[in-house]
């Protein structure tokens, strides 16, 4: 295998994560009202929850060990059948790694996101991503995917590794 190829780091906004999925997090720029008689503010229809026609939506709690920077990226996985939604429970910041749906990918196709902690991702179903990359503490994460039957993951070795260094943004 080649030398590793540096990753740039980049903060995640919903503009740069769009050809991936949804960044999901109360900001100004969504849909927003209250409700409850003024006492809640709702942000709504945050994300577009994909499953095919056997499947189902389901919501699970994923909890990831951190990793040590610098990471180096060796494979991806997708899920072909729906979309996968991650909520960090814990307000810490995470690492995002993504590449364009598809048959190939290189390492070349992958962007890094720096996630605070109060913003969630949801990819779009065929969306290449790394699995989960919690940073400096054990973390908890909503997710909302699909169960059903057939595959829903397909995993790829990448051919030349990519590495995330430090220090992040």
């Amino acid at each position: 295998m080649s030398e590793p190829l540096p990753l740039t780091v980049e903060w995640l906004t919903a503009e740069a994560f769009a050809p991936f999925g949804d960044v999901i997090e109360a900001s100004g720029a969504d849909r927003h009202f209250p409700i409850n008689g003024g006492n809640t503010e709702r942000y709504h229809d945050l994300m577009k929850i994909e499953v095919d026609n056997d499947g189902h939506p389901i919501v699970s709690i994923f909890r990831g060990l951190p990793r040590k920077l610098p990471f180096a990226v060796t494979m991806l996985e997708r899920h072909p059948k729906g979309s996968q939604a991650f909520m960090p429970l814990n307000g810490r910041q995470y690492l995002v790694v993504v590449a364009p749906r598809g048959e190939a990918v290189t390492v070349t196709d992958i962007r890094v996101f720096l996630a605070h902690g109060s913003q969630g991702v949801n990819y779009a179903a065929g969306t290449w991503h790394h699995p989960l990359l919690a940073l400096d503490e054990t973390s908890d994460f909503l997710v909302i995917d699909r169960a059903g039957p057939g595959n829903n993951c397909d995993e790829i070795t990448l051919e030349r590794a990519g590495v995330i260094p430090l220090p992040l943004p």
